[in-house]
């Protein structure tokens, strides 16, 4: 039996049933270890046989079954998908890039090196002409590939996507040599522990803290590839750049981020932020409540949120601004309710591992996944076409 279900398992990836990947690595060498072992159990045999004893058999399948469990974890947490298809008429080439900002010391890395970021363009496949700069930065414990699906439709129709794996405060990362960085320790106790209703002097630190970072990242990132494009460099991700049509988005801290740099950025034309409140607007503490920089966003804005936060903006402290822009009679800015998603359904974790998702949202989504996020994709696609590109209007409904 042992040495069927191998073959078996070798016969699904061969025919392309199930994908080798990462994921099966486990569960292939315990089933190649059960077959060999099984091989020479059978060549070995006595002929007599072996006393049969009920515990023995009982505790043998309980282990069986406790190492069949283990080794399918990683494809019950991040089981088999197909990603989704695009809908522009561009094939997408990627390419990743490790850039070193000589200007800022590294405060995460006692080294005391310069700042070390690592990228990754999406972009039009044999593609010739100039197209819009968009900037990414993920969530807060979010890695750069985490809203794939997003980028993929932006580059599919004539855009150059740029997402940053914001070093120590992304899950992981790994540069073009291969170096691996994890998470910081201490960025992710503040990050668990900050809570703006119990002690706002606090959260202002906190979010002083990483939106510094977050921004500094976010603004090299932007001029580096500016420079780039600017000084004919032959690299093809940088001549297809337009300079002068630049939007920036992220999810969480990242859309917090994004908030941040579109107001002193005068390039920047368009932002949209994933459920993230305007950190980098608070500009002090006061009898208790934070006080608001209550100038008008000076670019179009597109706020999405799901029902994580979108009952309840008014309640949370972080998102006064944010509740106050539901009112808001300016002609360019945006909010849009995903009705039925959580936080993380807004993201492509929710296609890689729907258990993980729902764990971390506290609840599972009533809304389809892939609907979700070609929604986002849509939603994104129409507000740069309009105020970086141009083309149509943007005249979002208020819930979908």
């Amino acid at each position: 039996m042992r040495i069927s279900a191998f073959a078996v398992f070798v016969l699904l990836m061969i025919t392309s049933i199930i994908e080798w990947s990462l994921r099966w690595y486990a569960f292939a060498a315990l089933l190649l270890t059960w077959a060999l072992l099984s091989a020479i159990a059978l060549v070995r045999r006595d002929r007599d046989g072996a006393a049969f004893r009920i515990g023995s058999l009982i505790k043998r399948a309980v282990l069986a079954l406790l190492a069949v469990l283990l080794a399918l974890s990683p494809a019950l947490i991040f089981p088999q998908y197909k990603p989704l298809k695009t809908t522009g008429a561009y094939g997408i080439e990627t390419v990743a890039y490790t850039y070193a900002d000589e200007n800022r010391i590294d405060t995460y890395s006692d080294t005391g090196g310069p700042r070390r970021l690592t990228v990754q363009y999406w972009y039009p496949e044999d593609a010739d002409g100039k197209y819009p700069l968009i900037v990414f930065s993920h969530g807060s414990f979010g890695v750069k590939s985490s809203d794939l699906s997003l980028y993929r439709e932006l580059a599919s129709h004539g855009y150059v996507v740029c997402s940053i794996d914001h070093t120590y405060q992304c899950l992981f990362t790994a540069d073009t040599d291969g170096r691996i960085s994890l998470i910081d320790r201490g960025f992710m106790r503040e990050i668990l522990a900050e809570d703006a209703e119990r002690d706002k002097m606090q959260s202002r630190e906190y979010y002083q803290k990483w939106m510094g970072v977050r921004t500094g990242d976010l603004n090299f990132a932007i001029d580096y590839a500016l420079s780039q494009a600017a000084s004919g460099d032959s690299d093809p991700v940088y001549a297809l750049i337009d300079i002068t049509k630049i939007g920036v988005l992220g999810h969480s801290l990242g859309g917090s981020a994004a908030l941040g740099v579109g107001r002193p950025r005068d390039d920047v034309g368009a932002v949209i932020a994933l459920e993230s409140p305007f950190m980098c607007d608070i500009v002090g503490v006061e009898d208790g409540e934070f006080v608001w920089n209550d100038e008008t966003y000076p670019v179009p804005v597109l706020n999405i949120y799901s029902d994580s936060s979108w009952s309840h903006l008014d309640e949370l402290p972080q998102y006064a601004a944010n509740a106050k822009l539901l009112a808001d009679t300016e002609a360019t800015s945006f909010s849009v309710h995903v009705r039925g998603a959580g936080h993380l359904t807004l993201t492509d974790l929710a296609l890689t591992s729907p258990l993980l998702t729902r764990m971390l949202n506290g609840r599972k989504a009533s809304i389809d996944t892939e609907y979700c996020l070609t929604t986002v994709s849509q939603l994104a696609l129409e507000f740069f076409d309009c105020y970086l590109k141009g083309t149509g209007t943007f005249v979002p409904q208020a819930s979908y």
